[in-house]
C-alpha cells in the first residue's frame, strides 16, 4: 500500500489523499492544526510511513466515515 502522489489541500490544514491498494484506491483525509497548505503537506510527507500504517489499521478494522479513512495528527 502506497500513498499516491496526488494530495489535495483544502486550505484549512486538511489534506485529502489516496492510498494505493494494488489496483484499487482508498481515499483518506488528514486533519492538521497547521494554517497553511504547505505546512500540512510537509507534515504528510514527513510522517508518511506512520500515517500509512494508521490508515491501513483503520481500513482493516472498518473505521471509515462516509467511505473515507479519517486521520488526525500524531
Amino acid at each position: 500500500m502506497q500513498i499516491v502522489r496526488r494530495a489535495k489541500s483544502h486550505g484549512d490544514g486538511t489534506i485529502t489523499f489516496s492510498l494505493a491498494l494494488g489496483a484499487a484506491r482508498q481515499m483518506c483525509r488528514l486533519t492538521t492544526t497547521f494554517q497553511t497548505d504547505k505546512q500540512a503537506l510537509g507534515y504528510l510527507h514527513k510522517y508518511r510511513t506512520e500515517l500509512e500504517q494508521m490508515a491501513r489499521a483503520r481500513l482493516a478494522s472498518g473505521q471509515l466515515e462516509d467511505g473515507i479513512v479519517v486521520l488526525s495528527m500524531l
